[in-house]
């Protein structure tokens, strides 16, 4: 009997062309709270938990308070794309290969709710995931390692039986901290040499093209 093994994955910029969106509604959500912040240090930030983010924008020094209004504003203003988020090529083909050879897919996400549910349709892939640990699920988000921990309860594989597909430098930490191999895709934006920094084993462009070279991959070996 073949031993279970997981393949987690990120969503937002590792399977659903997103990181963009984040930026300009985030960037948004400050300026109308009279916070300016440069687009360029909210892309690096994408992949935090929504408090993490702002925290990490707008410093420790910041009114709190405030944040529950910047989450709301960023809310609203992206939940105007659910409808029509593009799915990263390849995305959907890559997950049901994956699950097609053995592997559990399971989703590791700082997205909840409405917002997952959005990026799962983009996906079209819900015949494969087992299930997503969302923000909801974890008392801390990336880079910490609960995220991709809860992912691995819910496929039920010990770290070593697992790899997690991410395009954040945040994806490779909490897949460093956790023990599972990181697999990192430049889909999100973010330069290979900062991934690499972070931990990840291997870097691909986009999921097209994890699953063209899945054959040489550590997919392959595991």
């Amino acid at each position: 009997m073949t031993t279970k093994r997981a393949a987690i994955f990120d969503v937002d910029g590792t399977l659903v062309d997103t990181n963009h969106l984040h930026v300009v509604t985030w960037w948004e959500a400050f300026r109308q709270g009279g916070h300016r912040v440069p687009m360029r240090e909210i892309h690096r930030a994408v992949g935090l938990g929504s408090d993490d983010l702002i925290e990490h924008l707008l410093g420790k020094d910041r009114d709190p308070g405030d944040d529950e209004q910047f989450v709301a504003a960023h809310h609203a203003l992206y939940a105007t794309y659910f409808e029509r988020l593009p799915a990263l090529d390849s995305a959907g083909d890559l997950l049901r290969t994956l699950a097609g050879r053995g592997w559990t897919i399971v989703l590791a996400t700082s997205a909840s709710g409405a917002e997952l549910s959005a990026l799962r349709r983009a996906i079209d892939a819900d015949d494969v995931i087992l299930g997503a640990a969302s923000a909801d699920d974890v008392a801390e988000g990336k880079p910490a390692p609960d995220p991709v921990q809860r992912a691995r309860e819910l496929a039920g594989v010990a770290s070593e039986r697992a790899v997690f597909v991410g395009d954040t430098v945040w994806d490779m930490k909490a897949a460093v901290r956790d023990g599972v191999v990181p697999v990192a895709v430049l889909s999100g934006g973010i330069p290979r040499a900062d991934l690499e920094a972070a931990g990840a084993h291997a870097v691909y462009g986009d999921p097209a093209d994890l699953l063209e070279h899945l054959d040489t991959s550590v997919f392959a070996d595991r």
